[in-house]
C-alpha cells in the first residue's frame, strides 16, 4: 500500500497531484450539499398563504359590520370596522432606541442620548390624553426588512428573510398596504428604498433614496424633508410614510453614544417639531386634518455600539409615539389602561405604556376600517386604538330608548365588536394555515385554540344578547359582561401569539437529518484520508508505522472536543470567545511547563502566554459590544475601560500603538526578504505591502487633528487611498498566480519556497485586511504573527532528540493551538456570532455608493479575514518550518507535501467536527425561545466560516502543491 503510494507521488507527472485538489474539493462540495439540505430543513420559512381579506369577509363573521347609513354621515368608506380616523402620518426613525423618545427619569442612569426629543415629551405631558409614547416590542431577528415585513403582514417574519436584507423580494401575502390600496386609501411614501422593493405596485407616489450607505447620514433625511412638509398641506393623499435612516446610519459608524447621533436626535425633534405645527395648524372644524393620526415609530432598536440584527432587549425595544388630531378627552377607559407614569426633568408628567409590533397591522386597519391582512396574527390594542376611536358607537350599539350609557361602556361596546372581528379573522387564518401547511400545527395545538375560540363565542353570544337587553332594559350587567368578553378575545389571542413564536417555522427532520448525516459522512472521510496518508509516507521515516500517541496530542483532541460540545450551551455559545482564549492560555501553560522542563524555548512560551491575555482583552469588549473600534477608532479608550477622560496619555497611547504596529509589520516583512531566498515575484508582492502599509499610515495621519479637512484630503484619505490599496492586493494575488503558472519546480528547497510563497501570500491579502479592520487591525495582525511564530517555535519541544516516529499525531497539537487562535481573532476583531456583530461600515470603506456583490465581497474579508483567510494560507509554515535531518533529501519532499496535505485535512477536520456540534445544538434547541435571535445566527456564521475555510484550502491546494 504505501508503495504504491510513494510510487504514485514519485511520478514526475505533475497533473496526477491535482488529486490533492480534487479531495479537498469533493470535501467542499460534502460540506455544501450537507448544509444546504440542513438548511432547507431548518431555515424554512412559514408557509406563505395566498388568500387575501376582501370587504364580503365580514359577512361570514359572528361579528356585527359597520351600517352603510353610518359610514354615509362620516363621509368615510369602511367595510369591517367603522372608520376612526380619515388620514395617518407614519413617520419612521430607523433603529429608534425606546430610551430615545421616553423620558430619562423612567431609566436608572441618564445617558447623553436621552431627552433629546423633547418635543414628543411635551405633547405627551399635555392634558387629555390626546398623545402617548408606548414602548413597541420587536421579535428578533431585527434587520429593517424583517421588521417592514412583520409590520405590514402582522405576522412573524422568519429567520431566513435576513439573507434578503440586502434584496429586499417584494411581498406576495397580504398585508397592510396592500388592503390600503384595494380599499382605495391613497399611499405616499418617502425615504428608505426598501419599501418600493417590497411593495412595487402599491403607492399612488413615491420618492425613494437609496438605504445601504450606512456612512451617508443626510441623504435619505434630507430626501424626506424635502418632500414631507409640502405634502402637508396637500389632500391628494391618506396614508403618508416618511422613513429616516439618519439615525441607524450614525449608530452604524459612530455608536449611540457619539456627537454624531445626538446631532441627528436634535435634528429629528425640530422636524417633528414643524410637523406637530403644521397638522395642529389645519386640525380645526374642517379642517385637512381634523382627523388625522400622527405616528412616530422605530422599527427596530440598536445596541449600544450601534448594531441591530439580534434579540438582545436594546434591539428588540423601539418606540411608538401616537397622537391624535381630534383630542378626545379621557379617551381610554382606565380598564385597558396599561401606563406606567412618572415625571420628566421638567415636572411634567408622562405616561408610557407597551405595545407588540405584532399588533400594528390589525391596529392600523381597524383605524382605517379596512379588512385586516389575512395573515395576521396581532391584536388590535386597546390604548392605540382609543386614542384615535374616542368615544363614538357604532349605530348599531346607540340607544334609542333614551337609556344613558356611560362614556365606558360605549367605547368598551366598541371595542368589543372591533376584538370580535380580530379574533375571528385570526381563527380563520389559523384554519386555513394547518390546513394548507405541510406541517401545519399539531392536533393538540389545534384542539386548544378550537377551545380558547369556542369559549370566546359562547360569551359573545350572552354579549349580544345583553346589548339587546340593554336598549330596551336595564344595562346594569353590560359592562361586567364586555370586560369579559374582552378577557376572553385577549385570551385566544394571546395564546394564539404565543403558539406562533414556538412553533412557526415548519422545521423538516428529515431533510436536517439528512443533511447531519452527510457532515458526519464528510468527517469520516477525513479521518480516512488522514490515516491513508499516515501508511503513504511511514516508509519514509526510520522507523515507520512505530507511532505513539503524546500528550499534547491527547490535549489536541481534547481542546477539540470541549470547545465543540460547549456550542449545546447557549451560555457557552455567548461566551465562545472566551472559551476558545481559555483553551489557547491552557495550551500555552503546558507548553511552558514543558519549555521550563525541557530548559529551553523559554522565551517563546513566555511570550505566547503573555498574548493570550491581550486577545482576551479584545474578546471582553466584543463580547460587552463595546467593540474595540470604540477603542482606537474614536480615540477615546477611557470610554472603554472606564479611565478618566481628562487623562490624555491614554488617548496618545490609543494613537500610537497602531502607527507602532504597523511599523513592526513593515520591518518583518522587510526582514524576510532581506534575510531569506525571496525574490523575483514573490520580493516585488511583500516590498508592495510594505508600500500600502504607509499609505494605509498615510490615511490615519490625514484622519487626525494635524490637517485641515479640507475636500482634497477627505477624497485622498477615504477614497483613494483604500481603492489604491484594494488594487494593489489583487495586483499582488495576479502576480502570485503568474508565478505558479509559469515558475518551474524546484528539486530542493521545498521548505523554504514554501515559506517564501506563504509569506507573499499573507502579505498580499494582510493590507486589504487591515485598512478594513480600522486602527485595531495592526495590532491583531502584530499578535496573530507572535503567537503563529511561538506556535511553530514550540512544537518542536514536542519531539524528543532522537524521535523520528512522526504521524498525524505529531501535528495536532500544533493546528489546534492555529485553529484556536483563528477563534480568538474572530472575536477580537469585534465579531461575533450575531448578525449585529457584523461591521457594516467595512462594507463602505472606500466607496459611498452601494453595490451589493462588491459590499458583500469587503464585508466578507472584514468579518473573517484575521479568522479564516490568513490562517488557512498561513497553515502551511507549520510543516515547512519543522526540519526532518533524519529523512534522505530525495524522500523529503514527498514527506513534505504528504505531510502539508495532512495538515490542510486535519485542519478542516477540526472546523467540520465544530460545524457537526453546531448542527447538533440547533436541531435539539429548535423550538428555545432564542433559536433566531442566537442559535440560527451561530449556524450561519459556522456554515459559512466551514465554506470558506474549505474554499482556501482549495484555493491554498492549487498555490502550494503545484
Amino acid at each position: 500500500m504505501s508503495k504504491s503510494g510513494e510510487v504514485w507521488w514519485k511520478s514526475e507527472n505533475l497533473g496526477k497531484r491535482r488529486w490533492v485538489f480534487m479531495v479537498f474539493l469533493g470535501i467542499l462540495i460534502l460540506h455544501g450539499l450537507s448544509i444546504l439540505v440542513f438548511t432547507r430543513g431548518f431555515l424554512l420559512t412559514r408557509t406563505e398563504l395566498s388568500q387575501y381579506s376582501h370587504c364580503s369577509d365580514i359577512q361570514q363573521s359572528p361579528c356585527f359590520s359597520p351600517s352603510q347609513d353610518d359610514q354615509m354621515v362620516n363621509h368615510s368608506k369602511g367595510c369591517w370596522t367603522k372608520p376612526a380616523v380619515d388620514r395617518i402620518v407614519i413617520i419612521v426613525l430607523d433603529a429608534l432606541r425606546y430610551d430615545f423618545v421616553a423620558p430619562s427619569t423612567f431609566f436608572e442612569e441618564k445617558k447623553p442620548w436621552m431627552d433629546r426629543l423633547q418635543v414628543l415629551h411635551k405633547l405627551a405631558s399635555q392634558p387629555g390624553s390626546f398623545a402617548k409614547i408606548f414602548k413597541a416590542i420587536a421579535d428578533p431577528p431585527t434587520t429593517s426588512l424583517q421588521r417592514l415585513k412583520g409590520l405590514t403582514t402582522g405576522g412573524l417574519p422568519t429567520f431566513i428573510d435576513v439573507g434578503n436584507s440586502f434584496g429586499a423580494p417584494a411581498i406576495i401575502e397580504d398585508n397592510l398596504i396592500y388592503q390600503m390600496a384595494k380599499n382605495g386609501k391613497r399611499v405616499v411614501m418617502m425615504g428608505d428604498d426598501t419599501w418600493v422593493q417590497l411593495f412595487p405596485q402599491h403607492f399612488n407616489i413615491s420618492h425613494p433614496f437609496p438605504s445601504f450607505n450606512v456612512k451617508d447620514l443626510d441623504t435619505v433625511d434630507n430626501g424626506c424633508i424635502e418632500h414631507l412638509f409640502p405634502y402637508l398641506y396637500k389632500d391628494d393623499w391618506d396614508v403618508l410614510i416618511a422613513h429616516f435612516l439618519g439615525v441607524d446610519h450614525a449608530g452604524h459608524i459612530f455608536g449611540v453614544d457619539s456627537t454624531e447621533m445626538i446631532e441627528k436626535l436634535e435634528q429629528y425633534n425640530g422636524i417633528l417639531e414643524k410637523v406637530v405645527d403644521v397638522l395642529e395648524s389645519q386640525s380645526g372644524p374642517g379642517g385637512l386634518h381634523e382627523n388625522t393620526l400622527l405616528l412616530v415609530m422605530g422599527d427596530h432598536g440598536q445596541t449600544i455600539n450601534g448594531d441591530h440584527g439580534g434579540g438582545a432587549p436594546e434591539e428588540v425595544e423601539t418606540s411608538l409615539f401616537a397622537m391624535s388630531l381630534q383630542k378626545h378627552p379621557s379617551s381610554l377607559p382606565s380598564e385597558t389602561d396599561s401606563s406606567s407614569c412618572r415625571l420628566d426633568m421638567e415636572k411634567r408628567k408622562i405616561c408610557t405604556s407597551s405595545i407588540e409590533q405584532l399588533d400594528f397591522a390589525a391596529t392600523v386597519s381597524a383605524l382605517l376600517g379596512i379588512p385586516y391582512p389575512f395573515g395576521s396574527i396581532g391584536r388590535v390594542n386597546p390604548e392605540l386604538y382609543a386614542l384615535a376611536a374616542g368615544t363614538w358607537t357604532l349605530d348599531f350599539f346607540n340607544p334609542e330608548s333614551g337609556i344613558n350609557l356611560s362614556r365606558l361602556e360605549r367605547w368598551m361596546q366598541n371595542y368589543v365588536n372591533v376584538l370580535c372581528i380580530n379574533t375571528w379573522q385570526v381563527k380563520r387564518y389559523i384554519d386555513v394555515y394547518s390546513a394548507s401547511s405541510v406541517i401545519g400545527f399539531s392536533d393538540k395545538d389545534m384542539s386548544h385554540v378550537s377551545n380558547l375560540y369556542a369559549q370566546a363565542h359562547a360569551i359573545w353570544l350572552h354579549t349580544k344578547e345583553a346589548v339587546l337587553k340593554c336598549k330596551s332594559e336595564s344595562c346594569l350587567a353590560l359592562l361586567p359582561q364586555l370586560e369579559k368578553q374582552v378577557e376572553a378575545y385577549s385570551n385566544f389571542l394571546s395564546s394564539i401569539a404565543a403558539l406562533a413564536r414556538s412553533k412557526w417555522t415548519e422545521f423538516n427532520l428529515k431533510m436536517m437529518g439528512t443533511g447531519f448525516c452527510i457532515l458526519v459522512l464528510s468527517l469520516f472521510f477525513h479521518i480516512f484520508i488522514i490515516k491513508k496518508l499516515d501508511k503513504l509516507y511511514s516508509c519514509y521515516l526510520p522507523r515507520g508505522g512505530n507511532f505513539v500517541v503524546s500528550f499534547e496530542a491527547i490535549f489536541a483532541y481534547a481542546a477539540v472536543l470541549i470547545r465543540s460540545f460547549s456550542f449545546l450551551s447557549n451560555s457557552f455559545i455567548l461566551e465562545e470567545g472566551k472559551v476558545a482564549s481559555f483553551l489557547l492560555a491552557t495550551a500555552g501553560m503546558l507548553q511552558l511547563r514543558l519549555a521550563i522542563v525541557k530548559k529551553k524555548m523559554l522565551l517563546e512560551g513566555l511570550l505566547f502566554v503573555l498574548v493570550v491575555p491581550l486577545l482576551r482583552f479584545g474578546i471582553e469588549l466584543g463580547q460587552s459590544k463595546q467593540a474595540v473600534n470604540s477603542l482606537f477608532l474614536k480615540s477615546f479608550p477611557s470610554w472603554t475601560v472606564s479611565i478618566d477622560k481628562g487623562t490624555n496619555l491614554w488617548i496618545y497611547v490609543a494613537d500610537i500603538l497602531p502607527f507602532l504596529a504597523l511599523v513592526i509589520l513593515a520591518y518583518i516583512l522587510y526582514t524576510s526578504i532581506r534575510n531569506s531566498s525571496c525574490r523575483g515575484i514573490f520580493k516585488y508582492v511583500v516590498i508592495g505591502t510594505i508600500f500600502a502599509s504607509s499609505l494605509i499610515a498615510l490615511a490615519w495621519t490625514l484622519d487626525g487633528n494635524l490637517f485641515s479637512p479640507s475636500t482634497m484630503i477627505v477624497d485622498i484619505k477615504a477614497y483613494w487611498i483604500p481603492r489604491t490599496i484594494y488594487v494593489f492586493g489583487l495586483l499582488q494575488l495576479f502576480l502570485l498566480a503568474i508565478s505558479q503558472l509559469c515558475g518551474k519546480e524546484k528539486t530542493s528547497g521545498w521548505e523554504d519556497d514554501t515559506i517564501v510563497k506563504a509569506t507573499a501570500m499573507l502579505s498580499a491579502w494582510s493590507s486589504t485586511i487591515i485598512i478594513l479592520s480600522g486602527k485595531q487591525g495592526p495590532l491583531v495582525a502584530l499578535a496573530a504573527v507572535i503567537q503563529g511564530w511561538c506556535i511553530i517555535r514550540l512544537m518542536n519541544l514536542e519531539r524528543a532528540k532522537d524521535d523520528f516516529n512522526e504521524s498525524s499525531t505529531s501535528y495536532s497539537s500544533p493546528v489546534a493551538k492555529w485553529s484556536l487562535l483563528a477563534v480568538c481573532l474572530f472575536f477580537c476583531t469585534g465579531h461575533w456570532c450575531a448578525f449585529d456583530g457584523l461591521r457594516y461600515a467595512a462594507a463602505f470603506v472606500g466607496f459611498d455608493e452601494f453595490s451589493l456583490v462588491r459590499q458583500a465581497i469587503l464585508l466578507t474579508i472584514d468579518t473573517f479575514g484575521f479568522s479564516h483567510i490568513l490562517p488557512v494560507m498561513g497553515l502551511p509554515l507549520i510543516v515547512a518550518c519543522r526540519q526532518h535531518p533524519e529523512v534522505k533529501a530525495e524522500k523529503r519532499k514527498q514527506l513534505f507535501f504528504f505531510q502539508l496535505w495532512q495538515v490542510y485535512l486535519m485542519y478542516g477536520l477540526i472546523m467540520a467536527t465544530s460545524m457537526t456540534l453546531t448542527v447538533i445544538c440547533v436541531t435539539i434547541q429548535r423550538r428555545h425561545l432564542m433559536v433566531w435571535g442566537l442559535f440560527a445566527p451561530k449556524f450561519v456564521f459556522d456554515a459559512v466560516g466551514l465554506l470558506l475555510t474549505d474554499f482556501f484550502i482549495c484555493f491554498a491546494s492549487l498555490y502550494y502543491f503545484a
